[in-house]
């Protein structure tokens, strides 16, 4: 595996590089040799968070955690990472792929899927054209934190979602 790490706010050391390329290389046994670890390291206040990112055959494969140490965040982001890689293995390989970036012996384990995702409720709405402002105000108005819409501008279909801070994000398809 081939690590990017990268820091914000925070001096990358050599001692919390060894930490994460020991811990999350890990997950070696999972991916194929020449697979690249993106990993970004900042500091707020008291949250020390890690974000690890690693692109996989169309596929993203990625968890953030955050902690008041970087070392207990490392050690959370390795188990989150490597639960998904059990869980979701089955969903995030196609075998007409042959693995690709996966190792062989990941790719013959069977892993049980106790958490089988289950869609319970399908709703449909109509969509009335509007801007990506009026769509926030929806969104308030509903009390919902993201809302699916027809960009007036653009007459593609948009969500808007609220994010940390009283901001809000814009999602628009790239086809």
């Amino acid at each position: 595996m081939h690590f990017i790490i990268t820091g914000k706010n925070i001096d990358v050391t050599d001692g919390l590089k060894r930490a994460i390329e020991e811990k999350i290389g890990k997950l070696e046994k999972y991916f194929s040799p020449d697979t690249e670890v993106h990993v970004t390291l900042s500091v707020e206040k008291e949250r020390h968070k890690i974000e690890v990112t690693i692109p996989v055959k169309g596929n993203i494969i990625r968890s953030e955690q955050v902690s008041n140490d970087m070392y207990v965040s490392v050690d959370l982001v390795e188990e989150i990472i490597e639960k998904q890689m059990k869980k979701y293995k089955n969903k995030i390989i196609d075998r007409s792929q042959e693995g690709g970036d996966f190792q062989k012996d990941y790719m013959e384990q069977d892993y049980s899927d106790d958490g089988e995702i289950k869609i319970v409720r399908t709703k449909r709405f109509g969509f009335k054209p509007m801007y990506p402002e009026d769509a926030c105000v929806q969104m308030e108005l509903l009390g919902h934190n993201f809302y699916v819409f027809m960009n007036a501008e653009t007459e593609e279909v948009n969500v808007v979602y609220k994010r940390r801070g009283n901001t809000y994000g814009l999602i628009e398809p790239e086809i």
